[in-house]
């Protein structure tokens, strides 16, 4: 492990572009449930894959609304770990960082991550179902009236996040496939890379000549030729953070 963390401190010195994509296992050292995990409590019985479509909005969108509402309630408890916060100092050491997250808690940023490219959307925005505009300015209703209404439409507003069967942010992605094309480095934290198009980075970079440093502790996270540094993001991050730039750490 010790020249694995030294060779990924030394790549990430010494590069000029480096993307960084976050997955699930960072905020689940937060305390926020991955997506797939059993729901708890009201919503044991049902799938999150069942609640996260245009089709149960429009089904039933109270349920849908209140089932968010219970996972902004979850976030907003939850707190920025030390991999968000390492995640935070690689943008202030390097020349040109790209911070890419699957992630939809809006954690990173409050790390300190300025210019986040949030590929699944933030679930602590709301926008008009109709329109797409964010709204800001909305009054939360009582437990199963549903979502409140659009103050300029009227249309019900829905969380800011991708549902299954829902195109990513075509700008969002394609932003961030023009940085992973063109990144000495492409660090992967705490996420599979098994969900495209999301995954599609990290064989990107490969072709362009960059180097994947993968932290996780699951070995299959990392494609055949990573540099792989086993075990938790809010453990190594800090680590290799600390390792490649002693000075600022001391």
């Amino acid at each position: 492990m010790h020249a694995a963390l030294a060779a990924a401190a030394e790549l990430l010195r010494t590069a000029r572009r480096v993307v960084a994509l976050s997955g699930a296992g960072v905020s689940a050292e937060s305390g926020i449930p991955t997506f797939r995990d059993a729901q708890t409590g009201l919503w044991a019985r049902y799938r999150a894959e069942e609640l996260a479509t245009p089709e149960a909005f429009a089904r039933d969108p109270a349920l849908v609304w209140s089932w968010y509402a219970w996972r902004r309630a979850l976030v907003a408890r939850a707190e920025p770990n030390p991999a968000h916060h390492a995640m935070a100092a690689l943008q202030r050491q390097l020349p040109h960082f790209t911070l890419v997250t699957q992630n939809v808690d809006g954690l990173h940023r409050r790390a300190g991550s300025t210019d986040v490219l949030e590929l699944h959307g933030d679930i602590t925005r709301v926008r008009c179902s109709a329109e797409g505009r964010i709204i800001r300015d909305y009054e939360e209703p009582a437990e199963g009236q549903g979502p409140p209404p659009c103050p300029t439409c009227g249309a019900p507003l829905r969380p800011d996040v991708v549902w299954f069967g829902e195109p990513l942010p075509l700008a969002t992605l394609h932003r961030a496939s023009a940085e992973a094309g063109r990144c000495q480095v492409l660090l992967s934290v705490g996420t599979s890379a098994l969900v495209y198009p999301a995954a599609g980075l990290i064989p990107l970079a490969e072709r362009a000549g960059a180097t994947v440093v993968v932290v996780n502790p699951d070995p299959a996270a990392a494609p055949p030729g990573a540099l792989y540094l086993a075990g938790a993001a809010g453990e190594l991050l800090p680590r290799l953070v600390a390792a490649a730039w002693p000075e600022a750490a001391g």
